[in-house]
């Protein structure tokens, strides 16, 4: 790979991560919070591509220079050789044998083509967010909070999943108040077919993501197919069981009324560790 290679491939990059960044497909990869720091390397890795290009040219420019000068330069000595009777036959001087010119360009190693498949892997594939199987397979990560915030005016109050979650397991739903809450979040369904509202709580990116799961009680719609997103109304149930992977509390919501979603902007939670 020359440099203009790598130039492109960084260009390239850059570019993918910019739009990345400027749309919301950068949320399927990490949370929210790290968008400028995206759009930094985005812009880092183009000035990079364009700063290559920019050298390469000049010391292109340069080595043109070089090759008319020393031509130029060969022509007057050659004829100054002849005058003094030099003429092809005189040694070279030591250090300027044929072979050993400083005009021979490095190449780069050709694993480094391999740089080529993350920027491939951006472009071409735009993983869905984490869903049903992963959580299943997973413990909850539901941790006991530092305290509870109060709850706004209205009812029901929009909740979000892991903050319910908190309230029910660890407050024993006293910050409830007896309040209906609505919560969204995607179907999962245990080997039994138990139904459950889950949502994937992250700390910086995909790769670390965590379920928090809540079960679910009361008017419950006969069909539900893993993976689909649903916004719950319901109550506190003092009802609660352990997740078979880890051992964790997993609360449960007497729901009330219950309807399908589109997916959110935002798959994923980050209330969790805030």
């Amino acid at each position: 790979m020359n440099r203009q290679a790598q130039a492109a491939v960084l260009f390239l990059l850059g570019a993918a991560v910019l739009h990345a960044s400027v749309t919301d497909l950068y949320l399927r990869y990490v949370k929210a919070g790290l968008r400028p720091l995206l759009l930094a390397a985005g812009v880092v890795l183009v000035v990079t591509a364009l700063a290559t290009v920019w050298y390469e040219v000049r010391e292109h420019r340069k080595a043109s220079a070089g090759r008319s000068g020393d031509g130029h330069d060969a022509e007057d000595g050659h004829g100054q050789d002849a005058e003094h009777g030099h003429g092809d036959d005189a040694e070279p001087e030591p250090g300027h044998g044929h072979g050993h010119g400083h005009g021979h360009a490095h190449r780069e190693p050709r694993i480094s083509w391999l740089l080529v498949l993350p920027l491939l892997a951006l472009i071409l594939v735009a993983p869905p967010a984490l869903g049903s199987y992963s959580a299943m397979r997973t413990g909850t990560a539901l941790q006991a909070p530092f305290g509870y915030a109060k709850l706004p005016a209205g009812d029901p109050v929009p909740l979000g999943l892991v903050d319910y979650a908190g309230r029910a397991a660890y407050g024993h739903g006293r910050s409830l108040d007896g309040r209906q809450v609505k919560i969204t979040g995607f179907v999962a369904l245990d080997g039994a077919g138990a139904p459950y509202l889950v949502r994937m709580a992250l700390n910086c990116c995909a790769a670390d993501a965590q379920p928090v799961k809540i079960g679910l009680s009361g008017r419950i719609p006969p069909v539900l197919r893993p993976d689909t997103w649903f916004e719950v109304t319901g109550r506190y149930t003092p009802r609660r069981t352990k997740d078979p992977v880890n051992g964790g509390l997993v609360p449960y919501l007497d729901v009330s009324s219950a309807r399908p979603v589109p997916t959110p902007r935002d798959p994923y939670d980050e209330s969790w560790n805030n």
